[in-house]
């Protein structure tokens, strides 16, 4: 049984061992050492599948686990009393979650699954052990820490300067490119998001957000689906954005 707050949920048999992990061959994650990829195999103790819209973490909930994300996509957010929601940011395959609540005792933001979600389960309790006896893995946890704190930099960036239009262009923009090196979505450009999703990320109104993706897809820059936002001209949202892009490279995921 998953730690209270979870909600659709269900905790199944490890089906992926990490050694066929289909994110390694990914050119975005670098790769294990032996040493490592053994300790990892023995962190995990199994899997975890989410349906669409099911509460993966609870914000004040205590987790006895940390979760990779194998494969799906889910965010983060955060209510004010009154249920308005702010979404911080969009998870994808290969980013770590959960470490919040083992570092703090509790979680301060809750995880929602926006498609099927499938996510490799560790023990929290096994964590000092990694600290202790692979100081490679421990720096991989402060990057993917470090990394954290400077796309939400970004994300502030966009929400306390950018124009309306700007700012919903670079959350294309952003999502589009990281689920391009996640390898998501097989190739195909559509994100699978609600209109509600980009005006809870971007703090606007919904009306304001229907007409700022309109005045988008006029430049045909995106298109708007039934199952989701489909990115047409990826270099036009980055430009209008004023954006440099995601930083390229190998990065580490546990």
């Amino acid at each position: 049984m998953m730690a209270s707050g979870t909600v659709g949920t269900q905790q199944t048999r490890w089906r992926t061992p990490c050694q066929q992990c289909p994110l390694r061959s990914l050119h975005d994650f670098r790769d294990f050492t032996p040493k490592e990829l053994d300790f990892v195999s023995q962190f995990k103790s199994g899997e975890l599948s989410s349906e669409r819209g099911a509460t993966i973490l609870v914000e004040g909930m205590h987790s006895a686990h940390l979760f990779t994300v194998l494969s799906g996509w889910a965010f983060r957010y955060k209510l004010l009393p009154d249920g308005r929601r702010q979404i911080m940011n969009y998870v994808l395959p290969g980013d770590l979650i959960g470490l919040q609540g083992s570092l703090m005792g509790e979680m301060d933001h809750s995880i929602e699954a926006l498609t099927p979600v499938t996510l490799c389960v560790f023990e929290r309790s096994k964590l000092e052990r990694l600290f202790e006896r692979h100081a490679s893995l421990a720096y991989d946890l402060t990057w993917i820490a470090a990394a954290e704190e400077r796309i939400l930099d970004e994300h502030l960036l966009s929400i306390g300067r950018r124009t309306a239009l700007e700012r919903t262009a670079y959350l294309l923009s952003f999502i589009h490119q990281r689920a391009h090196l996640a390898g998501v979505n097989g190739g195909r450009r559509v994100i699978p998001i609600t209109q509600q999703h980009v005006a809870d990320t971007l703090g606007l109104s919904l009306v304001h957000t229907n007409k700022t993706l309109r005045k988008l897809s006029d430049r045909k820059l995106m298109r708007w689906q039934e199952k989701g936002c489909e990115i047409l001209d990826a270099d036009g949202l980055q430009a209008l954005a004023g954006w440099e892009g995601l930083q390229r490279g190998p990065r580490p995921f546990i």
